[in-house]
């Protein structure tokens, strides 16, 4: 990478960070704290906790075609101004509907399509993907910090001083979006990176992408509704709500242990449908254990690490299958329907969990979330694991760019180009191909 681009790599993932930090920071302790807030009910808590994910899912695509039209500086200031307003709406509420505004308000500023289209704006095509992995990586990053700095934070600030250093960060964002992140010389559509809407109804329909767009919806509905419970579950099994870091932080790291074999066995050893099939049953079984825990501690951390190993391996595979799997010159939309559906599904274990939590109690919550894990499992049997094919773009002359169809067919001849998409918009033709039989030269 040049300098440039590092920088932009390095500051771009601060934003994601510290955007999603703020999203994710009161998942392990809010409902430890929905009781003292006016009108809370076990369903308006779980609601407090997955709305972000409703404003998120739906907004997601409209601010990416924003930043076509108004700039992808504009578009993300306009975002983290949303965050900072819903945290401050958020810390400033007695009742659980304040919360539920500010949590909402918080999810409006649906940023992600504009950092990447940002990104690749001041990226060369051939640094892109690493720098939409290292984007990606910070999402994961914020999550496991939001873990251990959530508990840790609310053991010497209010549940309102959460929200209130959440609306500090979205600042800092702010800060760091207009002095560190270069401005870009030329912005505009890219296919690898932003929404066609002529082409959406296609990626919700194409099969193997449906899959894994049900999969993460359903892998985040078990997040949030998981952790409607867990936190109270262990202040019940006699935890104080400062340790709880305690808990998260071995449950991580004993992850990563189980995740790397796990990744290595799916993909060098080609048993990926394998390893996503065997997570999905980890999970339908911890979904068990948590409801028919014995009433020890040790019993629950056990779930836990068990939990957290399921969940980081599935949330390692699942992005890069959506990208090889994506029609050439569409990883852009693919990954925003993707995306939509992870927020989508934050919403719905957030909201449901809640309901099934008031309704049946934690073992009937549990039970419920088994029984989605076995729809899942369902939903995954005919997965078809995609080869592995590379993207390739080609910037097309003037006189490419006339021959139009003709063009296409030529390219789609070429030794190791499996598949061809031609975008006039921007000049370009998008190829998947097999890295191991094309030569960029032939093309």
């Amino acid at each position: 990478m040049l300098p440039v681009e590092r920088r932009t790599a390095a500051s771009l993932a601060l934003i994601y960070m510290v955007r999603m930090l703020g999203l994710f920071i009161i998942l392990p302790v809010f409902a430890l704290f929905a009781a003292d807030f006016e009108n809370s009910t076990p369903f308006l808590m779980g609601l407090a906790l997955g709305i972000y994910g409703l404003l998120q899912a739906v907004l997601q695509i409209p601010f990416g075609l924003l930043s076509d039209r108004i700039g992808r500086k504009n578009t993300i200031t306009l975002g983290l101004v949303l965050m900072a307003l819903g945290s401050v709406v958020a810390a400033m509420s007695d009742t659980i509907y304040g919360v539920i505004l500010g949590r909402a308000l918080q999810g409006s500023g649906a940023i992600a399509a504009a950092l990447m289209a940002l990104a690749a704006d001041l990226t060369r095509d051939e640094q892109r993907t690493k720098m939409m992995a290292m984007l990606g990586a910070s999402i994961g990053f914020s999550f496991i910090v939001a873990l251990l700095l959530g508990p840790l934070l609310i053991n010497f600030f209010s549940i309102s001083m959460i929200f209130w250093f959440t609306a500090g960060t979205a600042v800092l964002a702010i800060v760091i979006l207009h002095t560190v992140v270069p401005d870009p010389a030329t912005t505009g559509y890219r296919a690898d990176t932003s929404a066609k809407v002529a082409r959406l109804g296609e990626l919700f329909t194409h099969p193997e992408l449906r899959r894994l767009n049900l999969s993460i919806f359903f892998l985040h509905m078990l997040i949030t509704a998981t952790f409607v419970a867990v936190p109270v579950m262990l202040l019940d099994g006699g935890m104080n709500r400062s340790e709880h870091w305690q808990v998260y932080m071995p449950a991580m790291l004993l992850s990563v242990l189980f995740m790397v074999p796990m990744i290595i066995l799916a993909e060098r050893y080609k048993r990926m449908r394998f390893v996503m099939l065997a997570c999905v049953i980890g999970m339908f079984v911890t979904q068990l254990l948590f409801a028919a825990l014995p009433n020890t501690l040790f019993a629950l951390l056990l779930a836990v690490v068990l939990f957290f190993c399921f969940l980081n391996t599935l949330e390692s595979l699942l992005p890069s299958l959506v990208s090889r799997i994506a029609p050439a010159g569409s990883r852009g939309g693919a990954s925003g329907v993707y995306s939509s559906c992870q927020f989508f599904g934050a919403f719905i274990g957030g909201a449901g969990g809640g309901w099934l939590l008031g309704q049946t109690g934690i073992t009937g919550l549990f039970i419920g979330l088994a029984c989605v894990c076995a729809v899942w499992f369902t939903a995954l049997l005919r997965f078809n694991p995609p080869r592995k094919l590379a993207s390739h773009r080609r910037k097309l002359t003037p006189a490419e760019q006339a021959r139009g169809p003709e063009l296409g067919a030529e390219l789609r001849k070429l030794p190791g180009v499996e598949e061809v998409y031609l975008s006039p918009d921007e000049g370009a033709a998008y190829m998947k191909i097999d890295k191991s039989v094309f030569r960029p030269a032939d093309g």
